[in-house]
């Protein structure tokens, strides 16, 4: 019975943010159409922390610090829940994102993820991979590049294998990469589970950049092993079977 509470609350709060993110859509796709860029990242800000205000709760960021406004990076995060866009888009407003196609075919967000920079990933071989990466810089030459190297959202909260294409990205674009760690929000609304849980603290922690002209001399297994342990090292331990 403990749980019903949260099941009612969560049912109305799914009603209110379809109903933001639609709204949200068809401001977007308005401003898009006139050209009106800055007016279009607004309203996609609005509506990442609008959604939080939602679900009644506070996003926290820390390490601001750690990156330097207008530097453009490649972005690197732990994907453990449907938040974790939202999440990212609250802090980094304007960020363009590389990532799975099955995105753009969801009802109502794929149509707000058209009206921003983001660059699908159609298959996974190489020949695409280096078309993808050639579009996702030619289109996101003044943008901050979020990637989930995951590729999907964690089942256990570990941190799933990563895949190979942020280091065509990493190699094309010579950006330094910012790990970005997102705590608490698997443990907020997980994949596989419906409800909120609300007593859950959701942190955006900024790690200091990795930069390029050091990560160049790695192989790609030391890239891989330094990414993930940065974005690693404040996720909690979870016990897999």
């Amino acid at each position: 019975m403990k749980i019903v509470p949260h099941y009612l609350y969560t049912v109305l709060a799914y009603a209110v943010l379809h109903t933001l993110t639609a709204v949200s859509v068809l401001l977007s796709l308005l401003f898009h159409g006139l050209k009106m860029d800055k007016a279009m990242n607004t309203v996609i800000h609005l509506w990442a922390r609008g959604s939080f205000l939602i679900i009644g709760k506070r996003l926290h960021a820390e390490g601001m610090e750690n990156f330097e406004k207008g530097k453009k990076y490649i972005l690197m995060a732990n994907h453990t829940s449907m938040f974790d866009i939202m999440g990212i888009m609250s802090v980094f407003p304007g960020v363009a994102w590389f990532g799975k196609e099955y995105l753009v075919k969801i009802p109502v967000f794929g149509t707000l993820l058209r009206g921003i920079n983001y660059v699908p990933m159609r298959t996974t071989d190489l020949r695409n991979t280096k078309e993808m990466v050639g579009k996702l810089i030619s289109h996101t030459h003044d943008h901050t590049v979020a990637i989930f190297p995951e590729g999907t959202r964690t089942i256990t909260g570990e941190l799933n294998k990563f895949r190979k294409g942020f280091l065509h990205v990493l190699k094309a674009s010579e950006r330094d990469i910012l790990p970005v760690s997102l705590i608490g929000f698997f443990e907020f609304k997980p994949k596989n589970r419906f409800y909120f849980r609300y007593r859950v603290r959701l942190t955006v922690k900024i790690h200091k950049p990795l930069l390029y002209s050091e990560l160049k001399e790695l192989s790609d297994t030391e890239i891989t092993n330094l990414v993930q342990s940065r974005i690693e090292s404040v996720l909690p331990t979870y016990k897999t079977a």
